[in-house]
């Protein structure tokens, strides 16, 4: 049977989801519970796929993976969270047909960015992000894999202010490799005035524009929700839920009072 489920987590200190030798990452951590679980050997026999990756330090609420197992009434959020750090947990499960591919079968992905807005004009942010939507060749705000198009077709930007942040929401059919990131940036160069809507058309033309973009911070940017064109059959946990409220709220206070650190760490004049 094949089993998929749905994702949080908090990426920092991981050095992405995709696995990686000798280093910790969310895919490390999940294959490590499903085999301690014998729900699978191994992710090449089971057909394991994921919905993307994500980089290090980058969060995610609603990442999708999908795999083969014998063992469907171990695959429950519930159990597969008994062996994942506090950092991870699944939330969702679904029973899928056997050629799903959670990766190629998304038909888009919707991605949000937090920042402090206090320092940007939040209305030519606002303007700005309307150039980004729609088919564009992103080239010039991605880090390049030769093998790609460069040609995304971004479906929607909003744009809100909530307190002294500002919340980037962005949907698209897929992402390139820090494509987020560098759009917030080209963002914000505009909404801080160092450039204009004019550069910003310039840059999705990439054969006569060129312009290398640093990437925002990672820290800032979460995987929200995969979306898929057929009606997924998700069953949602909901003591998994419970206890992801409880890990989130010792996070919050967590910083909450690291914050209150950092100030007092200020000589006061």
């Amino acid at each position: 049977m094949r089993v998929a489920l749905k994702i949080a987590y908090v990426g920092t200190g991981y050095h992405g989801s995709q696995i990686q030798p000798d280093v910790a990452t969310i895919e490390g951590e999940l294959f490590n519970a499903l085999k301690e679980l014998e729900i699978i050997d191994d992710p090449k026999t089971a057909s394991f796929q994921s919905s993307g990756r994500t980089d290090a330090g980058v969060h995610a609420r609603g990442q999708v993976v999908a795999f083969n197992t014998e063992k469907p009434n171990l695959s429950i959020p519930r159990v597969i969270n008994s062996k994942l750090p506090n950092s991870i947990w699944v939330w969702a499960h679904a029973e899928v047909p056997d050629d799903f591919d959670p990766r190629r079968d998304a038909s888009s992905r919707v991605y949000r960015y937090i920042m402090s807005g206090e320092q940007y004009d939040i209305s030519m942010i606002r303007s700005a992000s309307k150039i980004l939507v729609g088919e564009h060749d992103f080239s010039n705000f991605c880090s390049k894999d030769e093998d790609k198009s460069t040609v995304r077709d971004v479906k929607r930007i909003d744009v809100r202010v909530s307190g002294v942040l500002t919340k980037i929401d962005v949907e698209a059919n897929s992402f390139l490799w820090n494509m987020i990131r560098k759009m917030v940036t080209a963002l914000t160069m505009v909404g801080s005035r160092v450039r204009d809507e004019a550069w910003l058309k310039q840059m999705l033309d990439p054969e006569s524009y060129e312009e290398g973009l640093e990437s925002a911070q990672s820290y800032g940017l979460t995987l929200m929700e995969v979306k898929y064109p057929m009606e997924m059959p998700w069953i949602e946990d909901a003591y998994s839920l419970r206890r992801a409220s409880e890990k989130v709220q010792e996070y919050l206070v967590r910083h909450r009072v690291m914050a209150e650190v950092m100030q007092e760490l200020v000589p006061k004049e």
